[in-house]
């Protein structure tokens, strides 16, 4: 096993503590964190039929030991993005909806401490999520997620949406601990308002330096944790809001000794000062439940005063672990039907399609995803970006495992009206994003960042790559010699009719987009963010996925092809560059 540690010894000066232990004594506890779960809960691949390495059950053996280790001076904790990944998840949220949410069952099986909320738990919709903060049975977090009309209010318990807490306190051998969570409150940006109606989202810096001072002046803790689903620093910068405030809070509102925190999917622990001088701990597991983060501590009382606090914090992988028969057969039920449900047959494909080749032009992956979206939909044109970086559905039949491969989130479909010159800024946005400017035949063609290839979002390039829009129903060319906003010349429409940036078209794309996520319809089309709800032609109930399998299944039998509508020029140069540059990212 490996682990990874940095070490601090922080020495506080003699201080009064509230319910710390009587005389002389020396506590030692451990916090266990996992984040970014997404269904990984069995150690079997949904998706692909395959054995898994990680996954809770996995981890929850490593938690046993330690439990055995420490007792109740082990304090567990979740990060939250536990509702949606996994077919699993899918399973339980939508096929299985009148029985206990399987997240919730997995969370009360592994009896957690607390729980934050994180963004794809929200994505569900009020239905799957609402469900599932009743039938979690540890305090579920979320100190900036308040009900509507109570943002940026006084810190007031009874202000945050129904069901949740602020914080939650935990009493270990006489040391008083307590733990705030928060979300990344950039919701508004990716999910549409009835997704989350009846809350509002509070910037992090802030909403934190509100419950600090009423956690010191009500509960007079030992032990102020953050529990974050927010990353570190980066993403989705406004005049409201950061979408990464992890950093932030910890420089900017003393009174943390550890904040745990997750969201960005990279691997995290560093220690970083605060405005006070003070040292704080900030440490992520990354995602899948490959990792869990924990933090070892130690700390000395002298006549019941805390004189001296010892922190470490580790990075172990749990890929290796032993599977939790236990737990294994605690599940095995809900396993064989979860199994049976992605062996359903949807289709037959006559072609194999590959995310892979989605990011040198056209592709029979992402092509496919344009041509169901316009059939079903009736839509004149078509966004759609490569959600999986190396992904493959085979030639033969298409088993409802492979629609979690073609399209991997729960967002739901949405046609807005576009004018052609907000279409063009639209692509010309995304492949500033996607492709370098070429100043000679030897450069790279895409925009690539060899430091990025261990992020799950980036994998080897500059940006997400779940940003990447191409469009179909226009013919266009993507000249990589021009500089940004200069690139996408658009030709016509691929019905052979002159294509007008005057004119008004219907553009179908997912959820995501169309609320603004990656900042391709406001920073790239210009339009407004309080414009785009006005946009809206329509959307669907269910989400893209169901939609994408029902017409697959309606089909039967579909020739996955690339639908050559558009191309990167100039060929002499883009052709060996985009070689080159495919052997960087997928090797040889």
């Amino acid at each position: 096993m490996k682990k990874f540690v940095i070490t601090a010894i922080m020495m506080m000066g003699v201080l009064s503590v509230m319910g710390t232990p009587k005389g002389n004594k020396t506590v030692k506890l451990k916090v266990i964190e996992t984040s970014d779960v997404h269904g990984y809960f069995f150690p079997w691949d949904f998706t692909e039929g395959k054995p898994l390495k990680g996954s809770l059950v996995r981890a929850n053996t490593y938690i046993n030991k330690e439990r055995k280790k420490y007792g109740q001076n082990l304090l567990l904790i979740d990060n939250g993005d536990i509702l949606q990944g996994q077919p699993c998840a899918y399973w339980s949220n939508f096929v299985m909806p009148e029985d206990e949410n399987l997240a919730a069952s997995v969370i009360n099986y592994m009896k957690y401490d607390a729980e934050t909320v994180g963004n794809h738990d929200i994505e569900p919709g009020h239905q799957v999520y609402d469900k599932w903060i009743r039938e979690v049975r540890c305090p579920l977090l979320g100190a900036n997620i308040v009900k509507e009309g109570f943002k940026n209010g006084e810190a007031t318990p009874s202000h945050i949406y129904d069901g949740l807490k602020p914080y939650s306190v935990h009493m270990k051998d006489g040391v008083k601990i307590c733990v705030i969570g928060m979300l990344t409150p950039a919701i508004p940006c990716w999910l549409n308002q009835q997704i989350w109606k009846g809350m509002e989202f509070e910037e992090m810096t802030a909403c934190a330096r509100k419950w600090v001072k009423y956690i010191k002046e009500h509960e007079k803790p030992d032990l102020i944790f953050g529990l974050f689903h927010s990353g570190l620093n980066g993403g989705i910068k406004t005049d409201e809001y950061d979408e990464d405030a992890t950093e932030a809070v910890a420089k900017e509102v003393p009174g943390f000794d550890i904040i745990f925190f997750g969201h960005d999917h990279q691997v995290h622990n560093e220690w970083i000062t605060n405005c006070e001088g003070q040292q704080v701990l900030c440490i992520d597991p990354s995602c899948f439940v490959k990792n869990v983060a924990e933090a070892e501590i130690t700390l000395t009382y002298k006549k019941g005063k805390l004189t001296k606090k010892e922190i470490k914090g580790n990075i172990v992988s749990v890929l290796d672990e032993e599977i939790d028969q236990q737990m294994m057969q605690h599940f095995d039920k809900d396993i064989q039907k979860i199994k049976n449900y992605v062996a359903q047959r949807v289709g037959e494909f006559k072609n194999a399609v590959y995310t892979s080749e989605s990011f040198f032009g056209n592709s029979a992956f992402t092509d496919l995803i344009h041509a169901l979206q316009l059939q079903i939909s009736k839509a004149e044109i078509s966004f759609t970006a490569p959600l999986a970086f190396n992904t493959t559905i085979k030639a033969g039949e298409v088993k409802m495992a492979d629609m979690f491969k073609l399209y991997r989130f729960e967002n739901l479909m949405f046609v807005l009206r576009m004018t052609g010159e907000e279409i063009r800024r639209h692509l010309e946005f995304s492949y500033d994003m996607w492709t370098n400017t070429m100043k000679s035949p030897k450069d790279h063609a895409l925009l690539l960042n060899d430091n990025a290839k261990d992020d799950q979002q980036r994998t080897g390039f500059k940006y997400y790559t779940f940003n990447f829009d191409s469009a179909m129903g226009i013919d266009y060319e993507v000249d990589l010699t021009k500089p940004e906003g200069q690139k996408v010349h658009i030709l016509r429409m691929s019905n052979g009719e002159p294509f007008n940036e005057s004119k008004w078209y219907k553009v179908v794309m997912n959820s995501y987009r169309a609320n603004g996520g990656g900042e391709l319809l406001t920073k790239g089309a210009g339009i407004p963010k309080d414009s785009l709800e006005s946009r809206v032609v329509f959307h669907t109930p269910l989400d893209l996925r169901h939609y994408l399998t029902e017409e697959i299944r309606h089909q039967g039998i579909i020739d996955p092809q690339p639908a050559n509508n558009w191309r990167f020029v100039p060929e002499a140069w883009a052709k060996p560059a985009l070689e080159r540059d495919r052997i960087q990212l997928f090797g040889k």
